[in-house]
């Protein structure tokens, strides 16, 4: 109850009160700032991948303004040689309103990366995005095999399912690439593990079908329960540290990030920012609840 009374008041609460945590994991309201917190990641070792916020858009008109937000975005970022790639999210481009509309918007966007040989990331939404964007990335990747990946989540009962199912993507000359996280969404029990032993567990079938298959993974997470495990496929498989790399969120876990790295993995951290970043921080906490005392945590405890 205390959980869903923090998420139901957080909305109507001062904005400069919930940036006291939320500053601590959005890296600003502008692309300058986005640059300079990517910079300090860059010369730490650490890759970024960038999003801006913002998602469930009502018309396409702010789909328009999104997609020329992000050319923007790629074009900066090129210009001041930040070593990352960009993640963005179907439903801030019309997903929900026009398939095909969102499909021309991000097709624009990952057509802009490639042209400096980069990597646009379509991230996975909740269950009702999940069908609606396999079929976005598979018509993405016929077009741009070398410059676009998708986020598959752990607590969904179809995930490995679908590593299965779209393996016939996979050549060659052009690697299949996925960011496997937990997942966020709250869903129903028919569809989605509930139980944290369940979740993991999944998790790291999910890592070992993609090491099996010479599927590269971004290892996304901040449990060392994961974490661990990963380590231990690695070893078992022998594989490059140039076939995978871990992933994290700006500003979470740093102690555990640092690990990582000083073990030599490679680590690529999600650089959020934009005008929603209060949108963001709210939607968070309606769609899990269970995060609030997470949040009451960090404004005492950044770790």
């Amino acid at each position: 109850m205390f959980n869903k009374l923090i998420a139901a008041t957080l909305p109507y609460m001062p904005k400069k009160l919930v940036w006291i945590f939320s500053k601590r994991y959005i890296a600003g309201e502008t692309i300058e700032e986005a640059i300079n917190a990517s910079k300090e990641l860059n010369k730490e070792g650490i890759k970024v991948t960038v999003d801006l916020l913002g998602e469930f858009i009502e018309d396409l008109s702010q789909a328009t303004e999104n997609k020329e937000a992000y050319l923007n975005i790629i074009e900066a970022f090129q210009e001041n040689k930040i070593d990352g790639n960009y993640s963005v999210k179907p439903t801030f481009f019309g997903l929900l309103i026009d398939e095909e509309v969102c499909y021309q918007n991000i097709r624009t966007v990952v057509a802009k990366a490639a042209e400096y040989d980069n990597f646009v990331r379509v991230d996975m939404e909740d269950s009702l995005c999940v069908d609606r964007e396999i079929k976005l990335f598979r018509r993405l990747k016929a077009e741009f095999p070398n410059n676009v990946g998708l986020v598959v989540q752990a607590y969904l009962k179809r995930t490995l399912d679908d590593l299965s199912n779209m393996m016939d993507m996979q050549n060659g000359s052009s690697k299949l690439n996925y960011r496997l996280c937990k997942g966020i969404y709250v869903e129903p029990a028919e569809i989605a593990y509930k139980k944290y032993e369940k979740v993991n567990e999944n998790f790291i079938k999910g890592l070992e079908f993609m090491f099996q298959n010479d599927v590269y993974p971004g290892i996304a997470t901040h449990d060392k329960n994961v974490v661990e495990p990963a380590f231990e496929l690695i070893k078992k498989y022998n594989v490059p540290k140039d076939k995978y790399e871990f992933q994290m969120l700006y500003g979470v876990t740093p102690e555990l990030r640092k690990m990582i790295t000083d073990k030599g993995h490679s680590m690529r951290v999600y650089v959020p920012f934009g005008k929603d970043w209060f949108g963001y921080s709210t939607r968070r906490l309606k769609e899990n609840p269970k995060m609030a005392m997470l949040i009451i945590k960090a404004l005492f405890n950044r770790g």
